[in-house]
């Protein structure tokens, strides 16, 4: 595993996002093609100047994982939260 700066992610819906900052290009795939509009820009640069997508709306992240699937350079990826399982 590649040691870097991962945002760190919010947990309110039904997923989220990690982001590996030193990876991203700043293409707006993420953003363009997350289909709950949860990603945004948001004005960060990272270390190379480019600007970062943002988790603007954490709970609308479903962790589908589509941002991943489009990002050309695997700076992003999404990841569903485990449901806890009910004791009858």
């Amino acid at each position: 595993m590649e040691s870097g700066t991962e945002a760190a992610p919010k947990g309110k819906g039904k997923g989220t996002v990690y982001i590996t900052e030193e990876r991203c290009k700043g293409c707006q795939f993420c953003v363009v093609f997350c289909p709950t509009d949860a990603l945004s820009m948001a004005g960060r640069l990272n270390a190379k100047g480019y600007p970062l997508p943002d988790l603007t709306s954490p709970e609308d992240c479903n962790g589908c994982d589509l941002c991943g699937l489009y990002c050309p350079d695997f700076a992003i990826y999404g990841v569903r939260f485990k449901k806890a399982k009910k004791k009858d």
